[in-house]
């Protein structure tokens, strides 16, 4: 039997100049979410959108849930105006912040589900006293701040270490991974545990949207 995986698509790798239509499109075709990188030019070296484009979108008629990844420092200061905009999760680094806790509640206070992220060097005991407040666990498969980067194979031991850290706290949270996540990659992310898959150009590089999608979800089409 296949596990059940959620897609949620990076629109960083879509036309933006065409940004409505293919957030629509990649949900019609089977996509569940839509996953925003916010990048600070600090924490990490690039720099890409803000709360006024997740705006844009919820105004010209975007229903679809969005989750969003703060690469930045001080997330704090980008709660509130991502919630406003319309945001469903919102997940931080917590090496970003001085009280990671606070920084969970204020995301909750916002009426938002809350994520952490963990980058390949980041340990997963950061996440242990906070895996009972959160709905999502994130583990980054590359290296944030930069796109088209390589899967990295040694992602699978903490995939599997975070699988085991939320089975044992026996409450539901996604385990999910971001980073080079494509139909040579998300099957052996899968078998190692996770179940929720953010995916930019491994979806926004297909002709056929819907093809691709079922196929990443394992599912594909006769």
């Amino acid at each position: 039997m296949i596990q059940d995986r959620t897609l949620s698509a990076s629109i960083l790798a879509a036309n933006f100049a065409h940004l409505k239509q293919e957030c629509d499109d990649v949900i019609n075709a089977g996509c569940d979410w839509i996953h925003l990188d916010v990048m600070d030019n600090h924490y990490v070296p690039n720099l890409s959108i803000g709360p006024a484009v997740l705006k844009s979108l919820r105004k010209a008629g975007m229903s679809a849930p969005v989750d969003v990844h703060l690469m930045i420092t001080n997330p704090e200061s980008m709660i509130e105006p991502f919630a406003k905009a319309g945001a469903n999760l919102i997940a931080f680094h917590p090496e970003t912040s001085i009280t990671p806790r606070q920084t969970v509640q204020k995301i909750n206070e916002a009426g938002c589900q809350a994520g952490l992220v963990i980058s390949p060097d980041t340990p997963l005991s950061l996440s242990a006293s906070l895996i009972n407040d959160i709905d999502l666990l994130l583990i980054m498969t590359v290296y944030p701040g930069f796109a088209g980067q390589k899967y990295l194979e040694k992602s699978h031991r903490k995939i599997t270490e975070a699988q085991n850290l939320i089975r044992f706290s026996r409450r539901k949270v996604m385990l999910g991974v971001d980073g080079g996540i494509g139909l040579d990659t998300i099957n052996d992310a899968a078998k190692a545990g996770a179940d929720f898959f953010i995916v930019g150009s491994g979806i926004f590089s297909a002709n056929d949207y819907e093809k691709r999608i079922a196929e990443l979800k394992g599912h594909p089409q006769s």
